[in-house]
């Protein structure tokens, strides 16, 4: 079983992540997640930045994958998407369709991202011709779910493809065309002046009563909540990477608990 880093979700200052990735270069994790899958206006890092942190981390011995928007909504976002796409060096997690397109029609092999929603095994196995090796299900998948659809490509001969769960963090739960930052500071989206950056952890969102309810994101709704499989991590089977989320919090000591739950024989 190994351990990733999944990509960052929040807007952070571009001194920030450049130090947080520093920091990353030495974690006993051994896949790391780059790029922006929230929103394209968020532009503290460039695409040649995000390839100098990916080649500054492949050099600290880390498997290095580049992921996509979930939502591509504009031209401009395409060509983007095509140009990570053919970066020539690392693999992509493909979070939509059109970088599933993309990495078809190059003959590309790449990982399947959470908002691909994929429900049932021939979905799955379609994208494996496609060229998906590996596979982050989406949040509804439960172990029951994995179990269910792991079974019924393998009756149907399909070969099951690695999988990564969702192990620390908070939990994506929806995307929007609309910006829920901006439109909690009364702005227009194409005029939100970076509000994100003021929220490196996400805008909390409250009930009426004062109780925790949501995190607002740019475009994405996540759980108000930081959710945790440490302690489950010895009893999950068919399971073949964790992965932890940046978070605004000390990750140093999340990620040695998670290094240190894992099973002898499995480290």
């Amino acid at each position: 079983m190994k351990l990733s880093l999944g990509p960052l979700q929040y807007l952070w200052p571009r001194k920030r992540v450049f130090e947080f990735y520093r920091d990353v270069a030495r974690w006993p994790v051994d896949i790391v997640y780059l790029g922006e899958t929230v929103c394209s206006k968020r532009r503290e890092l460039r695409f040649n930045d995000w390839i100098a942190l990916a080649a500054t981390l492949r050099d600290a011995g880390k498997e290095v994958v580049l992921s996509t928007l979930a939502l591509v909504e504009a031209e401009s976002e395409l060509g983007a998407l095509r140009r990570l796409v053919e970066n020539g060096q690392f693999r992509i997690e493909a979070n939509d369709l059109s970088a599933v397109q993309l990495c078809r029609e190059r003959g590309l092999a790449f990982v399947g991202g959470p908002t691909l929603n994929v429900y049932n095994h021939r979905a799955l196995a379609m994208l494996q011709e496609d060229g998906l090796q590996r596979w982050v299900p989406g949040t509804e998948h439960g172990p029951a779910s994995l179990v269910e659809l792991r079974d019924a490509l393998s009756r149907e001969g399909g070969i099951v493809p690695e999988v990564e769960v969702h192990a620390w963090g908070r939990v994506p739960l929806a995307y929007s065309a609309r910006c829920f930052t901006a439109r909690a500071a009364n702005l227009p989206k194409d005029q939100c002046v970076h509000r994100c950056l003021a929220h490196p952890a996400g805008l909390p969102l409250a009930t009426q009563e004062g109780e925790p309810l949501l995190t607002l994101n740019g475009i994405q709704i996540q759980s108000a909540e930081v959710v945790s499989l440490d302690p489950a991590v010895s009893v999950l089977a068919g399971v073949d990477i964790l992965r932890l989320y940046p978070d605004d919090a000390d990750m140093t000591p999340i990620v040695n608990r998670f290094r240190d739950a894992l099973p002898p024989r499995l480290h």
